[in-house]
């Protein structure tokens, strides 16, 4: 560590939380990948410029939804430990067949993952593989190529869910809303 105190990147563990996860939408997709994104309002209520986007009413009153709230008490996190980003990996079997390979697949999201752990919001993000990787091209189930690509997949993956996010996060507000 460099003397500053960072936050630490939570895995999510249940089903609920996953499926909470899901439910907030898709913010960025390559073509065997899906990145998913529920934000989270911080402990202190306050919402910051960069979850306005994942974190808007859909009543527009600016008060969180109730089922928001009940997405919310899944991702609480003891007063000593720093809020930070939740990771989540999902590779379904019918997209990766060999255990090692899901197990090499899932380590590279949360290796990517932790290099975008700084630019990421405090919000619950699910990496979903979408589709499977070929076979005739990654003929091993584990292989340094398949490690590449996927690592550079991901890569891309996160790189856009950044930039998008920071574009809505420096995006002029309507002139219908008040600033």
């Amino acid at each position: 560590a460099q003397g500053v105190a960072l936050a630490l990147m939570h895995r999510l563990k249940t089903r609920p939380q996953f499926q909470a996860a899901m439910a907030g939408g898709t913010v960025s997709r390559t073509p065997h990948f899906a990145l998913h994104r529920l934000g989270l309002v911080p402990p202190d209520g306050e919402t910051p410029k960069a979850q306005a986007e994942t974190s808007k009413s859909t009543d527009g009153s600016g008060s969180v939804p109730q089922e928001q709230h009940a997405a919310q008490a899944l991702f609480v996190v003891p007063a000593h430990e720093n809020a930070g980003p939740w990771l989540g990996a999902m590779v379904p079997k019918r997209w990766a067949r060999r255990a090692v390979t899901r197990n090499t697949i899932k380590r590279q999201i949360y290796v990517a993952g932790a290099d975008f752990e700084s630019q990421l919001p405090v919000a619950a993000h699910v990496v979903r593989l979408r589709s499977t990787f070929d076979r005739k091209q990654f003929p091993s189930a584990t292989s340094d190529a398949l490690k590449a690509a996927v690592r550079a997949e991901l890569k891309q993956l996160f790189a856009y869910a950044v930039r998008q996010q920071q574009k809505s996060a420096k995006a002029p507000k309507p002139s219908g809303e008040n600033p």
